[in-house]
């Protein structure tokens, strides 16, 4: 047995270096079958994190996506912020102008030396809640009479009616105020000056219309319904308490009885002496009485003037420059505020005219 050292063999010899060498992965080439199981290395390099001064190339696509988005979502807040801004400013410019136009009643709201004729307009439907109630049409009348280069007064009617105690208030004032300053006041007719429009109208000392006017109707009603037949029917039984006999008086779904239809006939009948009185006291001798013309019948403009109940056609410019000598017209009428007609436009209940409708106090009509 030979315990002498062999010499290497000459395979051993023929092995490269790169057997004994550790593998280094990056001088690896890369292949796809075996790119699996290559080991990933503990920690990346420093030179594959991307630095302060490297190139938008350097920086990967989700960094970039998400500065992108960022910035996006900062300008989209500035632009709601501006126009939340501005919306706020503009809503504050018109509700400051809301309460300034609020406090605005119309008329005429200052001094004005030139000579010129008064106007005050009595429209639409005369009513303590409208827009020709007693309270309105005085409060213009004051301003007008107390204005002293206001040479007279016309008032402008188209009404085909209304409350008599809301006319009776005005036809009162329009005297006292006459008394007072010694002013003339004319009458110019419109469309209509019908019941309690010419209640108004003969407070005038003059009254002028066109031929086609409709005027007079001196008369009084007072309407409603009765339900009580359709109740029967129905069989829809009516339960009234009531502590007074006639308290229930004019209840539409009660039955009237004959005393209270004659004590409702005689009540009409007062209301009715008392307008008569005032057409009289108000036209005198000019007023050509008839038996149809206190019963509540109307009649044109030009059948007017013949029966007295008019004095001349006219319009409001021709009274103005032919009758007042004063051309110059300034409107004293007293006009609701734009919060008002809003409130009055939506604030209508459907319950409170359906009661009104059933329920309605004398009428002059």
């Amino acid at each position: 047995m030979n315990s002498s050292p062999q010499p290497p063999s000459s395979k051993s010899e023929s092995t490269p270096d790169s057997a004994q060498a550790p593998v280094v992965e990056d001088d690896l080439p890369s292949s796809g079958a075996f790119e699996s199981q290559k080991p990933q290395p503990a920690s990346p390099s420093p030179d594959a994190l991307p630095t302060s001064t490297g190139t938008a190339q350097d920086i990967p696509w989700e960094r970039k996506t998400l500065e992108q988005l960022a910035f996006a979502s900062l300008e989209e807040q500035k632009k709601q912020r501006w126009w939340r801004n501005f919306f706020r400013f503009v809503w504050l410019g018109l509700f400051l102008m809301f309460i300034v136009m609020s406090m605005h009643k119309g008329g005429v709201s200052s001094s004005n030396s030139q000579a010129h004729t008064a106007v005050v307009e009595i429209k639409g439907e005369i009513a303590a809640d409208g827009d020709a109630s007693a309270d309105t049409v005085i409060s213009a009348l004051k301003d007008a009479f107390e204005e002293d280069s206001a040479i007279a007064v016309v008032l402008l009617i188209n009404s085909p009616g209304g409350s008599p105690v809301q006319a009776g208030m005005i036809n009162d004032e329009i005297r006292r105020l006459k008394d007072i300053h010694k002013k003339p006041v004319y009458a110019v007719v419109e469309e209509m000056s019908a019941s309690a429009a010419y209640y108004i109208a003969v407070s005038a000392d003059e009254i002028y219309v066109d031929k086609a006017s409709i005027v007079g109707s001196i008369g009084v009603l007072m309407d409603g319904f009765g339900f009580t037949g359709l109740m029967d029917k129905l069989g829809v039984e009516r339960r009234l308490l009531t502590a007074g006999e006639n308290k229930g008086f004019m209840d539409p779904f009660s039955a009237q009885s004959k005393s209270q239809k004659a004590y409702a006939l005689s009540m009409l009948d007062r209301i009715h002496q008392q307008f008569i009185k005032v057409v009289r006291d108000g036209r005198g001798d000019r007023l050509k009485e008839t038996p149809e013309m206190f019963s509540g019948l109307f009649w044109t403009g030009e059948e007017a003037v013949e029966m007295g109940l008019a004095d001349h056609l006219g319009n409001l410019d021709f009274v103005a420059r032919e009758v007042v000598k004063a051309e110059v017209i300034i409107d004293y009428t007293k006009k609701d505020s734009v919060a008002e007609r809003l409130a009055k436009r939506f604030g209508a209940a459907l319950g409170e005219g359906a009661f009104k409708s059933l329920s309605r106090p004398a009428v002059l009509r």
